[in-house]
């Protein structure tokens, strides 16, 4: 009886839980610690050489397969807190058969100060940033194998974990920085300097690039002057590296930094800030309150930023010296009319109004501060006061109050010996609305300036129509319509 209970125990065991029974065979075959156990990431990848050390890296997670790996410390006279404390000589070669494992063989003689591993070090990714620990410090290995020796080096994170809005944070710089974005397909780039110094920064070919600056998805090359080098009048002449290709001089006094585009024809100009690329229509916002955690929520045709208090500002950028917070609006939104409800992330204040329902189909400036808001337009200067928004691309508007009852409208325009300005009949049927001091008009849009039209307002030739006012061309006009008639506001 006892007998038969055991053997059905043990078979129970055998079918229903093989990872206990794997446990016990591991035991009996003289498995005793963890330390026996070898994962594949774990095992060795390169062959051990007698004349050198050999460490392969573990990388962590969300190292991709083309990324550039070096090891940096002490030992070979890296400054590992620098922008790219990198020495190509230093650099990682992958695994061909692991994803995970990245290999180095070092040869002790040829160390830097009599430095040895054990004076620590730590891995840089070009695209990452250096080693860090998951508590947020900067990694540090001591370990110190021998020639001849295979050794595993675990990593932890990635800098760009720690990364604010992912984003490698800018380089500290030695005075005026030159950025260019470099498309001359050269194979290396050098800069060379004559004026009031002749050869700054080096003789012909000139410096190379101090390294490189992503930002807003542009990676930028730049070359810091020197702080010392400031005010100094100076003609730039790009070359590859002294190989017989330069680009014409370029005369710049070293007062401001300055972003270039570089071609094999030629250097140019691009403007005091980096091209920002915008996800359709943005709401800038100069924000002179004392609320400094911006949300953006809207209602209207859609919910479009999620439910209150909406979502958080997409970033910072500078136009005409002044710094705006932005939020793209999201080139899924585009021709809808939204109200939006710029707040303090649930905190308590919120700016609305009538004259911020907008159809999201141009860029938005605002500027708030406590206690109020006014809409301003792309070529503010400051100074507060009311500022009438002006059209960044030469139109005006026509805003109707519509009091006829017609469900559909058009705008129909004539002028002596002038073209139709919304096209033949019946005109613009296809407007946006916005609502402005509490009253929401239909808006035609138009192009023109000092000609001499008359508007006839109808339900989108359907019969039915009311003669209007002649204008001018070259302003916005606001006006109620009725069956009966126009008034101008």
């Amino acid at each position: 009886m006892n007998k038969n209970i055991v053997k059905t125990t043990k078979g129970m065991v055998m079918g229903l839980l093989p990872f206990y029974l794997l446990a016990l065979l591991l035991s009996m075959t003289g498995c005793k610690s963890n330390d026996d156990i070898i994962f594949d990431h774990e095992r060795q990848q390169f062959e051990t050489r007698n004349d050198r050390i050999l460490l392969e890296f573990i990388a962590p997670f969300g190292t991709t397969a083309d990324e550039e790996l070096y090891i940096v410390g002490a030992f070979n006279g890296t400054d590992v807190e620098g922008a790219e404390p990198k020495l190509e000589q230093y650099k990682l070669t992958k695994a061909p058969n692991s994803n995970q494992k990245w290999g180095i063989y070092l040869d002790p003689s040829t160390f830097a100060g009599g430095k040895t591993l054990a004076d620590g070090f730590r891995f840089y990714s070009a695209t990452q940033g250096l080693e860090y620990t998951v508590s947020g410090e900067l990694a540090t290995h001591t370990d110190n194998p021998v020639v001849g020796s295979f050794t595993n080096i675990w990593g932890q994170r990635w800098e760009a974990y720690y990364w604010e809005g992912g984003e490698a944070p800018e380089p500290d710089h030695n005075g005026i920085r030159i950025y260019v974005d470099d498309q001359t397909g050269w194979d290396a780039l050098n800069l060379y300097m004559w004026g009031d110094v002749n050869d700054l920064n080096g003789g012909w070919p000139g410096m190379s690039p101090t390294g490189t600056y992503t930002h807003e998805g542009m990676t930028w090359k730049y070359f810091d002057m020197g702080e010392e080098n400031t005010g100094l009048a100076e003609n730039l002449i790009f070359n590859n590296g002294g190989n017989g290709l330069q680009l014409p001089d370029f005369a710049f006094t070293l007062d401001r930094d300055i972003y270039l585009r570089i071609t094999a024809e030629g250097v140019e100009e691009i403007g005091a800030e980096p091209v920002i690329q915008h996800d359709g229509y943005a709401l800038f916002i100069l924000n002179e309150s004392s609320q400094t955690d911006l949300a953006l929520y809207a209602w209207g045709d859609a919910e479009a930023f999620g439910g209150w208090p909406g979502m958080p500002a997409t970033g910072i950028q500078t136009i005409n010296g002044l710094e705006y917070t932005y939020f793209d609006l999201g080139e899924a939104n585009t021709g809808l009319n939204l109200n939006l409800i710029p707040n303090n992330n649930n905190g308590g204040v919120q700016w609305e109004g009538g004259d911020l329902n907008f159809t999201i189909d141009h860029d938005i400036y605002l500027r708030i501060f406590d206690g109020g808001y006014e809409v301003i337009s792309k070529d503010y200067q400051g100074g507060g006061g009311s500022v009438t928004p002006e059209p960044t691309d030469g139109s005006h508007k026509i805003y109707i109050d519509n009091q006829t009852g017609w469900d559909a409208l058009g705008l129909y325009a004539w002028g002596d010996g002038l073209p139709e300005l919304f096209g033949g009949w019946p005109g613009n049927t296809s407007y946006s609305q916005e609502t402005v001091g509490g009253v929401t008009y239909q808006v035609f849009t138009y192009d023109g300036e000092g000609q001499e039209y008359h508007l006839i307002l109808n339900n989108a030739g359907n019969g039915l129509q009311v003669d209007g006012p002649a204008i001018i061309t070259g302003s916005d006009y606001y006006f109620t319509v009725t069956e009966n008639g126009w008034t101008e506001k």
